[in-house]
């Protein structure tokens, strides 16, 4: 039997997911359009969605994704946080690396969880909330590599003295998780990568990206 659903939540959010999908907003005649209702009823969900900031309106009376989306968003990190730190503990340990999960932040890549291994002597520090630009570090370069390479096609990307001198990197793009785009990897005091952990960082990143699913 089909659960029942709320008509109104559903055509909200789909105003939301209209919304964020463009650069330039939408009328309220457009999203009449795209939605199929008329055009009263897409006043009343963009007054609705305005009363909770998830909407705002410019000077030229086109809609856009408003501020309290940022809110929500920032309550992600700590959820994908939790379902990743099983397998960045087991990375960690197995390599003997810090291990990260890093993700997208506008043009930064951002890490939203580390766990250093508890075994070596040295580990290279590296702390949640450390950002750099995409294009450079492995963590970053995996996520552009990603968005060019066909599905099934993982890999993964190594990097060395990009981010710390002496230090190298090694990540692999997180796949199949809609709506988050980022990357598991580790950074070590290294001249090279050794040749296991490219192939053992996929792994991790296919172990969280199913625990995110």
């Amino acid at each position: 039997m089909t659960a029942e659903t709320s008509q109104t939540l559903d055509r909200g959010l789909k105003v939301l997911k209209l919304l964020a999908d463009t650069d330039h907003g939408l009328t309220v005649t457009e999203l009449s359009q795209k939605l199929g209702v008329n055009r009263t009823v897409v006043y009343r969900l963009l007054a609705t969605l305005e009363q909770h900031a998830l909407v705002r309106r410019d000077l030229g009376g086109r809609a856009r994704v408003g501020l309290g989306v940022l809110r929500l968003g920032r309550q992600v990190h700590p959820l994908v946080r939790e379902a990743a730190l099983p397998a960045l503990r087991s990375l960690a340990e197995d390599i003997g690396a810090t291990a990260h999960l890093t993700l997208v932040d506008g043009a930064d890549a951002l890490a939203v969880a580390v766990v250093e291994p508890s075994w070596t002597d040295y580990h290279v520090a590296y702390r949640a909330g450390f950002r750099h630009p995409l294009d450079r570090g492995a963590a970053g370069r995996a996520i552009l590599a990603a968005r060019q390479r066909l599905a099934g096609e993982p890999g993964y990307t190594l990097t060395h003295g990009e981010l710390e001198a002496g230090a190298s990197g090694a990540a692999a793009p997180l796949l199949g998780v809609t709506g988050v785009e980022g990357s598991v990897g580790v950074v070590m005091l290294a001249d090279a990568v050794p040749e296991r952990v490219g192939p053992r960082v996929v792994d991790a990143a296919r172990e969280v990206a199913e625990a995110l699913r």
